[in-house]
């Protein structure tokens, strides 16, 4: 296990091509952050590797970056017209806002080369993503169970795949995904490239590295299994019923900036929400139960500043990547330690400072001591 810590090093010096420069920089990337430092180099000399880091710490160019480079220099002339046209890298992530976001960063460090990407989610029609699936797109982006559902109408052709990344892979065990993880990897050819990227390591992600990974390289960036110390995590007693009115408070008179609150169900997302509009507090909600159209909607929403406030479940929020969320509140304490890291993660990203609020409830308190206690974190 390398454990890092290491200087930024400028993307300028790491003698990518120089297509791959210019998307770093119509990106605004300059200089590398720590996982991107560790993993890189050891990605572009071809070892598996399984990276231990929170979310916000920069995985997606820690992996974009050395598969688009090794892309490119492996064939030269990559991109002629005369081509054959077959996917030669598969990235697996458990949402679909996250296959989006992964793709919209891909697009952008690919603008200036011929490499090619398609994002393939659930809750929308399969025909545009059949066509980029059968034209043979570089890399593809998908969520476990609608990239099944493909490989089982054969629209797939993954036997010439190289490069295969498992992003935030506890998350897609917790959701259920990894028998289709499994299925998709026995599918794949047995000499590919590995990357597996995770915020913990449980067991059964520990024995399946050991099983389907060549020998991996094991990177940890930042405490193992914790919240990134760029976070401040406070705790609040409130009762159950007064919750509401702490949050419609917090969001009119103490927030400095957009608040992402987590909830347990769909039906607990939806009344907040609710509440907090009634209160004139602009607020939507993300969860399972909304429509792929009204789930972009919230996000964008989100995003511009429209709704400075989103409440959301976890599985919806999951892979929610935007940039300077100021706090994170759960209002009700986080089933496991593993859901906070997850949950907080949204906060405190790329180096900036983070608040998370957890709401506790005087029959909450012993869950919450062992969340603290499991992380070991302080909270005032």
């Amino acid at each position: 296990m390398v454990d890092v810590d290491a200087p930024a090093v400028a993307f300028d010096s790491m003698g990518f091509d120089p297509r791959l420069e210019s998307g770093f920089h119509g990106l605004g990337f300059e200089g590398t952050r720590p996982v991107q430092g560790a993993v890189i180099p050891i990605a572009l000399e071809g070892h598996d590797v399984v990276a231990c880091a929170q979310t916000g710490t920069g995985k997606t160019l820690a992996f974009a970056a050395p598969i688009i480079e090794r892309l490119l220099s492996e064939r030269p002339g990559y991109g002629d017209a005369a081509r054959e046209h077959y996917t030669r890298a598969l990235i697996l992530a458990p949402t679909r806002e996250l296959a989006v976001q992964i793709e919209d960063s891909l697009v952008g460090l690919t603008y200036h080369t011929p490499v090619t990407s398609a994002a393939v989610f659930g809750g929308v029609e399969m025909g545009p993503q059949e066509r980029a699936l059968q034209a043979g797109v570089d890399i593809v982006v998908a969520t476990p169970g609608r990239l099944m559902d493909h490989m089982r109408h054969s629209n797939t052709d993954f036997v010439r795949v190289q490069f295969l990344v498992l992003d935030e892979a506890d998350r897609m065990m917790d959701m259920g995904f990894w028998p289709d993880v499994q299925k998709i990897m026995t599918a794949l050819p047995p000499d590919r490239q590995t990357l597996l990227f995770s915020a913990t390591l449980p067991g059964e992600i520990q024995r399946m590295a050991k099983e389907m990974l060549k020998t991996p390289r094991y990177v940890q960036v930042g405490a193992k299994g914790g919240a990134a110390r760029t976070i401040d995590h406070q705790m609040v007693k409130v009762e159950t019923g007064e919750k509401i009115d702490w949050l419609a408070n917090f969001a009119k008179r103490e927030a400095d900036g957009p608040v992402l609150v987590f909830v347990r169900t769909k039906i607990g997302a939806d009344r907040v929400t609710r509440h907090l509009v009634a209160k004139s507090i602009k607020a939507a909600a993300l969860h399972a139960d909304r429509s792929q159209q009204e789930r972009l909607s919230a996000m964008e929403g989100f995003r511009s500043g429209k709704h400075p406030v989103l409440v959301a479940t976890d599985i919806a929020a999951r892979g929610l990547d935007v940039e300077g969320i100021a706090h994170v509140v759960n209002f009700e304490v986080p089933d496991s330690p593993e859901t906070y890291v997850h949950r907080v993660g949204r906060t405190g990203r790329s180096g900036a400072s983070g608040h998370a609020v957890t709401l506790v409830s005087s029959h909450e308190q012993r869950s919450w001591t062992a969340v603290e206690t499991a992380l070991g974190i302080t909270s005032r």
